[in-house]
Formats: structure tokens, C-alpha cells, sequence
């Protein structure tokens, strides 16, 4: 009796050993996978890795379901030149782009000694020039003087850019009232300014007109008070936009 109950237990050999072996196989599969994954990741290795894990997990929910896509994938050697440029790199390049068409002007300004008449800032849209009013137009008067087209000319040669840029030429004026027969209101005759000087602008030829617009805000967007003389002399000028390529919806 003895005898026969110790060949009956070793029959039942104790396989508990098996569980925690099979779990370390799917562990291990489930780390090439994602090694493999990680060697090249794009949307169809994502899915083939997601699969596999839920097939080595015995088909349950999968432990990837509804996680997002991975924020940094390792990228191949061959997929590197692929690589698309980021927001952050083409607003870098655009400020470069637009620091470099303010140094001309900047330079021009200087050569031609009109500091008092012409500046340049960067603001959050572009690159902005302004022009003093009377550089440009008699008082009360749309029409550029002939003494001074050399300088639109001029103007219109510095605003030859690439990549190309979209330009809005906008008009000012202080808030004394204007009542002629030509122009009854402000806003009349700053619009008329800045078309007038947008049309010399585009008799260079190298500027394509589809990127120029023109606009008048007559003495609504001042910069300085009207007040006083010194005041209204700044509020009347014409502005030059160099809009930014990297602005939204552009």
C-alpha cells in the first residue's frame, strides 16, 4: 500500500511552476514588440504593436486602448528627412526673415538721412514702417508729391521679398475736422492716402498686388495725443504692415 501511494504522487507532478513562466514569455514578447515598434514608429506600427498586445494578453481590452499616440517617437535615419519643421522653428525663421528686411530699411533711413521722417518697429503682426505725412502729401491733400516719389520708388524695391510677404498700407490722420469738396470726412482722406500711395508702390512690377491691401482709419488709431502739435504731427502718417508668415490663418 506504501509502495503504491508513492508511485501515485510522483505521477501528479506539481507543474505551478508553469504560471509564472508563461507570464515571462508574454512579458518578453511584449518587449520586442515594442522594441521592434520603437525602432521606426509611424500610425500602422502603433496599431500592429496595440494588437499584439492585446492578442498576448490573452484578447482582453489591450492595455493600449484608448491611449494616445506616442508625443516623441524615435525616428529613423531614413525618416529624418521627413522631418517637418515646428512652430517654434518657423517663427524663429520668420522673425530672421523680417529683421533682416528691417535692417535695409533701417539702412536706407540712415543713408538717406530721414531718420525724423521714417521709423521701423517689430510688433506681435510684422514689421512696421511708418512714414510721416508730410514726407509724403501737402496738408489736406491724397496725392503724392512729385519731390517725393523717389522715396516711394525706393520703398517699393526694399518690399521685393522671399518668401513673399503680405503688405497692408494703411492711412492716419490727427482729429481735426476736414470738410472739402474732395474729402468730407478723415476717414476719406486717409483712405485715399493709402491707396494712392499703395498704386505708386505697385508700379514696381517685381511686387505681385495680390499680397497689398490698403486701409484708412482716418483718426481713430492714433499714437500719440491730439492735444498738441507735436501730438497730431505724429497721429497723420501712412503705415507700411510686412505681415508675418507664421500669423494664423495665413
Amino acid at each position: 500500500m506504501k509502495r503504491n501511494k508513492h508511485e501515485h504522487e510522483e505521477e501528479h507532478v506539481d507543474e505551478s511552476w508553469l504560471l509564472p513562466y508563461s507570464d515571462l514569455m508574454t512579458l518578453l514578447v511584449a518587449l520586442f514588440i515594442v522594441l521592434y515598434a520603437m525602432s521606426s514608429a509611424d500610425a500602422a506600427k502603433f496599431e500592429q504593436m496595440s494588437q499584439a498586445f492585446r492578442i498576448a494578453f490573452a484578447g482582453g481590452s489591450g492595455v493600449l486602448e484608448g491611449q494616445p499616440a506616442l508625443e516623441n517617437p524615435v525616428i529613423s535615419k531614413s525618416d529624418q528627412g521627413n522631418v517637418q519643421e515646428t512652430p517654434e522653428t518657423t517663427h524663429t525663421q520668420e522673425i530672421t526673415e523680417l529683421e533682416n528686411i528691417q535692417s535695409q530699411v533701417n539702412q536706407y533711413i540712415s543713408d538717406h538721412q530721414l531718420t525724423t521722417k521714417l521709423e521701423t518697429q517689430m510688433t506681435d503682426e510684422g514689421l512696421l514702417i511708418t512714414i510721416k505725412d508730410d514726407v509724403l502729401f501737402a496738408s489736406g491733400s491724397a496725392k503724392v508729391q512729385s519731390s517725393n516719389i523717389g522715396i516711394v520708388k525706393d520703398i517699393s524695391q526694399l518690399l521685393v521679398m522671399d518668401p513673399i510677404h503680405n503688405v497692408i498700407i494703411s492711412g492716419h490722420t490727427d482729429n481735426v475736422p476736414i470738410g472739402t469738396t474732395e474729402f468730407d470726412s478723415n476717414w476719406h482722406l486717409s483712405a485715399m492716402r493709402a491707396l494712392n500711395f499703395l498704386n505708386l508702390l505697385l508700379q514696381n512690377k517685381e511686387l505681385d498686388p495680390q499680397y497689398f491691401s490698403s486701409k484708412g482709419f482716418g483718426e481713430f488709431k492714433p499714437i500719440d495725443s491730439n492735444a498738441t502739435e507735436a501730438g497730431k504731427q505724429r497721429n497723420r502718417r501712412v503705415e507700411i504692415l510686412v505681415q508675418s508668415n507664421a500669423l494664423p490663418n495665413q
